[in-house]
């Protein structure tokens, strides 16, 4: 006789089991379901400028229409957000609660260009000896804006590249004053309602084309072998423009005011470019950096201070790197009268600079026609030798060369690493571009930075790739040249940029500065640029000069040293209208941080991870909805 066994233990989880797997089947199908329909939603056309639908707020008044803004976000946003998960209806969680919200005004339109570290007004409080009057001066606790920085009343979404280099719309940076003043020069042309850029210069009459092939019959600037470069001194980074299509990426770099909106201009043709100076304290970059550096009459006393600006461009600059000279002194036999300078005083000028050149134990390459060249030693085997003949500078006995934020310039050279014959570059050969995007960096494989093994990093080069896969879902608008000015704000190894470097974009790659370990060291080696940041203050940029900002971890890093709303206030200003922020985090952060950008008047919502939705890391995408500050009135 058969034994009943349905009152079994065991047969009851069983049945269990077999009821929850029947349930998860279920609502995958679901989950496909809402996908496809999703994605035959985003294929529907919209609207191709704000001149179809925009929301519009006066400085001193509240929100925008909801229905306006409301019609803004579902019509343009669309394609920006098409999420094949939703988080909140996936967990039932309630992530915001509307009455608790703040909502942020918009600030008065005479913040529509506001930099809160670069402010001249503030700057002029300082000392004006060696420029530092023009380096970051923050905005205390007290003085910070808690409202939202307006776009010009007519602005536009800038040009796509590559056609960004050669145009701009001159509602969004409304500034005539350099096509007056370098008008000769060609920097910038007012055409109706269009700003045109010639990619003249100073020292480039012919263009900055024709002026970088005069480099490259110089400099080996087709090999691959040049990918990282800084430009002091910029103007509004034609030089840089032109090397993106040689593949070579330059920092450019130039004070807020030396002439208006320089910097804000090259950002605007989606050139990499950040507010700076060479005052006292050290460039925000890592050493060992770049692999070439250039002043095209950049107007730096490269001969005051006992040489200290050239001692820190050899910081920065790689075993091997070039710097590149052009403009006064140069070639002053020629251009002194123009120059308005007596003979004695340039050669005077080109005698220190050459002097100083020689203690740095730099090999001059060449001088023909406008252009200088030198070229640091690959290591410091004999220079250290030298310093027998040499007492001033000398190599630097301590510190940490990559620490550069608010570290005052050191008149002492940078020690490179040691090796152990005269042939080898002192801290690692670097492979050429493009191979050198996802070769292991020698800081790593040499163990520079414990923390971090090739195991580690190419663990990381994988992740970057399967986020960026899902990212291009997460937002239709990835690989259609829509983002051009990309910002990682917690750039760890570079992982985001070399995933993107497939795209016409370029990646800020920013380094918080009190992390530890230091790893923009790594990016740069990568053949990727970036900067150090503490995000509990502003960026050096103008307002509305980002497409796309990721934060991976950001705020969770910064949430207990500051106050994380003017983070996501900062990120509003640089981001342009109807930009996009990836966060990425434990749901409580991102609940935090959507119920503060809702305040902001940005469309977000949370989806859940990659790797799907056991994974406590979600994903926050939030879009900035395009609204403008108010003309003011007669």
């Amino acid at each position: 006789m058969a034994k009943d066994h349905s009152g079994s233990p065991k047969l009851h989880q069983l049945e269990s089991k077999r009821k929850r797997l029947t349930w998860i089947l279920a609502v995958s199908g679901l989950c496909i379901l809402f996908y496809v329909l999703g994605a035959w939603q985003n294929a529907r056309p919209t609207p191709s400028s704000q001149s179809e639908v925009y929301s519009r707020v006066g400085c001193d008044s509240g929100s925008p229409n909801p229905d306006i803004a409301t019609s803004r976000i579902s019509s343009s946003s669309s394609s920006s957000l098409s999420v094949p998960l939703d988080f909140e209806s996936h967990h039932q969680l309630v992530v915001n609660n509307s009455k608790s919200s703040e909502n942020f005004p918009p600030c008065d339109m005479s913040y529509s260009e506001y930099t809160p570290c670069q402010e001249p007004q503030r700057g002029r409080k300082f000392d004006r000896n060696m420029l530092k009057y023009r380096e970051r001066h923050c905005p205390s606790k007290d003085e910070l804006l808690r409202c939202l920085i307006p776009a010009p009343p007519n602005y536009k979404i800038p040009f796509k590249w590559p056609q960004s280099r050669d145009y701009a719309w001159f509602a969004n940076i409304p500034h005539k004053e350099l096509s007056i003043e370098k008008a000769v020069q060609n920097w910038v042309q007012v055409e109706g309602d269009r700003l045109r850029f010639p990619g003249g210069g100073t020292m480039f009459p012919h263009g900055a084309d024709a002026y970088i092939d005069d480099i490259s019959e110089l400099v080996p600037l087709t090999s691959g072998a040049i990918r990282t470069a800084i430009d002091t001194g910029c103007g509004v980074a034609s030089w840089g423009a032109y090397l993106l299509k040689r593949d070579i990426v330059a920092m450019s770099f130039a004070p807020r005011d030396t002439h208006e909106a320089q910097v804000w201009f090259a950002l605007e043709r989606g050139v990499p470019t950040m507010i700076g100076v060479m005052g006292s304290q050290r460039l925000p970059y890592p050493a060992r950096a770049f692999d070439m550096a250039h002043c095209s009459r950049c107007l730096i006393p490269w001969n005051k201070y006992d040489g200290l600006y050239l001692i820190e461009v050899d910081r920065v600059l790689r075993p091997g790197g070039y710097w590149i000279l052009s403009g006064p002194p140069i070639r002053w036999k020629t251009y002194w009268r123009g120059w308005e300078r007596t003979q004695e005083d340039l050669k005077q000028e080109q005698d220190a600079i050459e002097d100083t050149a020689r203690r740095l134990c730099w090999k001059k390459v060449i001088e023909k026609g406008d252009l200088a060249v030198w070229q640091k030693p690959l290591n410091h085997i004999e220079c250290t030798k030298s310093r027998s003949s040499y007492h001033k500078p000398h190599i630097c006995k301590s510190g940490n060369g990559d620490a550069a934020w608010y570290q005052d310039m050191e008149a002492c050279i940078t020690p490179l690493p040691e090796v152990t014959n005269s042939d080898e570059v002192a801290g690692g050969a670097l492979e050429k571009w493009p191979e050198r995007a996802f070769a292991t960096p020698p800081r790593i494989s040499s163990g520079s930075i414990p923390s971090i093994t090739i195991e580690k990093f190419q663990e990381d080069n994988q992740v970057w790739n399967e986020r960026v896969s899902y990212y291009k879902r997460l937002i239709g608008l990835l690989p259609q040249g829509r983002y051009r000015n990309v910002m990682d704000a917690n750039a760890y190894l570079g992982g985001f940029a070399a995933a993107l470097s497939k795209y016409p974009v370029w990646v800020m790659n920013v380094v918080p500065a009190n992390n530890d370990p230091g790893t923009l060291g790594v990016i740069y080696e990568r053949g990727f640029i970036g900067t150090y940041n503490d995000w509990c203050e502003a960026f050096s940029t103008y307002p509305r000069t980002y497409d796309l900002i990721h934060a991976g971890g950001l705020i969770s890093l910064y949430q207990d040293r500051c106050d994380i709303t003017y983070i996501l206030l900062e990120m509003d200003r640089i981001l342009r209208p109807e930009g996009t922020v990836i966060f990425r985090d434990v749901v409580e952060v991102l609940v935090k941080i959507k119920s503060i950008t809702d305040g902001m008047r940005w469309q977000s919502r949370i989806v859940d991870h990659e790797s799907g939705p056991f994974n406590p890391e979600k994903i926050l995408i939030a879009v900035k909805t395009y609204w403008t500050g108010e003309a003011k009135r007669e």
